[in-house]
């Protein structure tokens, strides 16, 4: 879609109604779909990150940025995610913590970005993380600046790939008890992206179904 088309929309993703749980069901591994239905965090107390869902245009065309972790001793290594991280002391609030992350991650200044709206946050059992994941829009060419220490590579999705339903596949991954389990997964730029970030994408492909014409 023509991101000056895509512009239009944004006013409708404002106010509708998020999915939530609906959504991230639609893509969770089925090991998370008790701990889905029956969440208490009350005696969790989870660490919380912000990650940014950011769009921004690529030659007219409308495009949503992902990127490749490295490889690290840690649950999330090498998979494919938003960018954004842990909330730290200082940060203002949550959107602060998205924000300077993106910029850490890929380069890409506060300044340039327009937070549009919060979206349904989501608790991740195996690394005790809270995420909050915030929509946000960048009208120019972006040039990314990927932190080499974090970030293998950048992804940039365009749109009209994202909401193709040929995205969605069943994959078998090994999962945090290092078992291998068959999930539902989006395939993109040939990685496989499951868990928390297919649970937020599925909301947000589900908002953008609602509200853009060519979804329709």
């Amino acid at each position: 879609m023509d991101f000056q088309e895509f512009l239009q929309f944004v006013p409708k993703i404002i106010d509708i109604t998020l999915p939530a749980f609906h959504a991230h069901i639609k893509m969770a591994p089925i090991h998370r779909m008790e701990d889905l239905a029956t969440m208490d965090l009350s005696n969790k107390n989870p660490k919380i990150a912000a990650v940014l869902m950011l769009f921004y245009p690529k030659k007219e065309q409308t495009h949503l940025v992902l990127i490749l972790r490295n490889s690290y001793e840690g649950i999330h290594s090498a998979q494919v995610g938003f960018p954004g991280g842990k909330y730290e002391q200082g940060d203002e609030n949550l959107i602060f913590t998205a924000l300077r992350e993106t910029h850490e991650e890929i380069g890409i200044h506060p300044e340039k970005i327009e937070i549009i709206r919060s979206f349904t946050q989501l608790y991740i059992p195996p690394s005790n993380f809270l995420i909050h994941p915030y929509l946000g829009i960048c009208k120019q060419k972006l040039i990314f600046v990927p932190d080499p220490h974090e970030v293998a590579a950048v992804i940039e999705l365009p749109l009209s790939v994202f909401l193709n339903e040929s995205t969605v596949i069943n994959s078998n991954v090994k999962i945090s008890d290092a078992s291998i389990s068959a999930v539902p997964a989006f395939n993109i730029d040939n990685q496989i992206v499951w868990g928390a970030t297919a649970m937020i994408l599925s909301e947000l492909k589900e908002v953008l179904k609602q509200v853009l014409p060519i979804s329709k």
